[in-house]
């Protein structure tokens, strides 16, 4: 066997001998050895023991580095992200999911490569999204929300999706059930479907002479349409002796045209629910409530942060961090079928006294409390 190549030189051409597959076809310039059967033959006589010994070492692990090498792919992980791609809280939410990757040993261009896309909560452009990313054939690929998980399961019934911030993954037909998914699609919910009535609780204790709320959601974005929230929604209106009505909304114009609606109505509110178009148009919902003078509880803290009243709901940057402990698991080898999908363990409200105070609202003490944030 023949472990190097030795010295070629003008001098001593004869000294030249063929290269192995260990270091390659190409000659070398390292002084070296060879051997026969189990005998090493060399070094020349000018070559010190410790050069020989270091030199054939490095022989050694040579083949070593170079099957490492091989065995360390680059993963692909896909995104889809119900945002604009300037969005504030669309970035937050994707950098803690690829922190939290990057802390389990995952570094985008190392090992793991993110092929990252920006739906701006457009169910056509999802669903071409949705058949760009699978064409890509990514080992595992995050969706962000329910139309993004849909327009994904039209594709790919192979490809594992981790989820962050879905509501109702059931009756979308997305698993078979939370502690067994059943397929090739897993993740963590936003909410159960009781939260909508403690939206309306949270309002009225805020509004105490609400007579009228509004659910406010987009029926080609929202869970189930609208419908995984109304139930619970009505019951507490109903409870409290308020009315409750539906407010379907799809662009800007119909956001405006609604929360003036309201605001021509006398004791009227609005919830706008977990629904990733609202995200998205956050901006002129805010700016309607304000002009309008209407009172209204959001489901996530950038509405409340940006201006909005007051916002209660799922730490939804905590979903992405831990969807990325799936994502790490899949691509280590576990199987989609094998991981529950989790509720979200972290929930939290802001209040925005600015904005209390600019519709002659007081909160009361026990809400400024208990909240995680208060905006002064």
């Amino acid at each position: 066997m023949l472990f190097a190549a030795v010295h070629e030189s003008e001098s001593d051409p004869n000294r030249t001998l063929p290269l192995d597959r260990t270091l390659g076809s190409k000659p070398c310039d390292v002084v070296g050895f060879a051997a026969r059967g189990s005998e090493i033959i060399g070094p020349p006589a000018h070559m010190k023991r410790r050069e020989f010994m270091s030199l054939l070492a490095g022989a050694a692990m040579w083949p070593l580095a170079a099957r490492a090498q091989q065995q360390e792919r680059i993963r692909r992980v896909g995104a889809i992200m119900g945002f604009r791609e300037n969005d504030s809280e669309g970035s937050l939410w994707l950098s803690s999911f690829t922190r939290a990757l990057l802390a389990l040993g995952w570094t985008d261009g190392r090992n793991v490569r993110m092929d990252v896309r920006w739906s701006a909560s457009n169910v056509e452009r999802e669903r071409m999204l949705a058949r760009e990313l699978v064409a890509l054939q990514p080992d595992v690929i995050l969706a962000h929300g329910t139309p993004v998980t849909a327009a994904l399961k039209r594709e790919t019934t192979t490809i594992p999706i981790v989820f962050g911030a879905v509501a109702d993954p059931v009756g979308e037909g997305f698993v078979e059930s939370l502690s067994h998914p059943g397929g090739n699609i897993t993740g963590f919910l936003f909410s159960e479907a009781g939260i909508g009535g403690k939206w309306v609780e949270l309002l009225k204790e805020i509004a105490p002479d609400l007579k009228q709320v509004a659910m406010l959601f987009n029926p080609e974005t929202a869970p189930g349409r609208g419908s995984h929230y109304w139930a619970s929604f009505e019951a507490a209106a109903l409870s409290l002796k308020v009315r409750a009505i539906a407010a379907p909304v799809h662009n800007d114009a119909e956001i405006e045209s609604t929360i003036a609606s309201l605001g021509r109505e006398p004791a009227s509110g609005f919830v706008a629910i977990g629904d990733s178009f609202l995200v998205s148009h956050r901006k002129p919902i805010i700016e309607a409530a304000a002009r309008y003078q209407i009172p209204a509880v959001y489901f996530h803290a950038s509405f409340a942060r940006d201006g909005g009243l007051f916002s209660y709901g799922p730490d939804t940057a905590d979903i992405f961090r831990r969807a990325a402990g799936y994502v790490d698991r899949i691509l280590r080898g576990v199987n989609p079928v094998e991981l529950p999908v989790q509720v979200p363990i972290k929930f939290g409200s802001v209040i925005n006294l600015k904005t209390a105070n600019a519709l002659g609202l007081t909160i009361p003490l026990t809400l400024q409390a208990s909240a995680d944030e208060v905006i002064e």
